[in-house]
């Protein structure tokens, strides 16, 4: 039976998922002119120099909050997993504190602030690897296992396909559905696998 701290955890990841999903589909059109849902990113969203760009950030911030607390609960005694979801959550939380630089370069930015966004959104990505991965390996189900493990090649893939030269026009598509799996899988596992403690 779920202990109340994890149930309440649960409710707060669930809030902040559906808050994710307004906010990336929304926001763009209270962003800067020429933002593009299909081009470009929610880490763009929350850029330097770029209206209401805190909101995009709170929702990091918020995202990464709640992974770390409803993962903790679901975790147990399970300390290396949840270190590597620590560095998750963490990194998540870094993104929005060292911002993207805006998509008109035009504006003031910081190169540097750029580089440490880009930085932790790669160590975000990674680690987000490993804890599926991670999770996959101990869950006791077989079906929650090849779900870890679809996420697992999911993620990367849609991750080449921003950066690839054939897809990268649909970055933005990517980036999103990068989100929803990832956070929507997240919410799945912390409510439904049994794991090996």
């Amino acid at each position: 039976m779920m202990s109340n701290m994890g149930s309440n955890s649960l409710i707060f990841f669930k809030i902040f998922y559906l808050i994710m999903l307004l906010v990336i589909f929304i926001l763009p059109h209270y962003s800067l002119e020429g933002y593009s849902i299909l081009e470009n990113t929610t880490s763009e969203l929350g850029a330097q120099s770029t209206p209401n760009a805190w909101i995009m950030n709170v929702v990091f911030v918020g995202l990464g909050l709640c992974s770390i607390w409803a993962g903790w609960v679901f975790l147990g005694r399970n300390w290396i997993i949840k270190l590597i979801l620590l560095l998750f959550g963490t990194a998540l939380i870094m993104t929005a504190i060292f911002h993207h630089a805006p998509i008109d370069k035009a504006l003031p930015h910081s190169l540097r602030e750029d580089q440490l966004h880009s930085l932790f959104a790669n160590i975000t990505g990674f680690s987000f690897s490993v804890f599926a991965f991670s999770l996959g390996w101990i869950a006791e189900n077989g079906r929650h296992k090849i779900m870890a493990f679809i996420i697992v090649v999911l993620a990367p893939i849609l991750s080449i396909m921003m950066f690839s030269e054939f897809t990268e026009n649909w970055r933005g598509i990517w980036q999103r559905l990068i989100f929803i799996f990832m956070f929507g899988w997240m919410i799945y596992a912390f409510s439904t696998y049994r794991i090996k403690t």
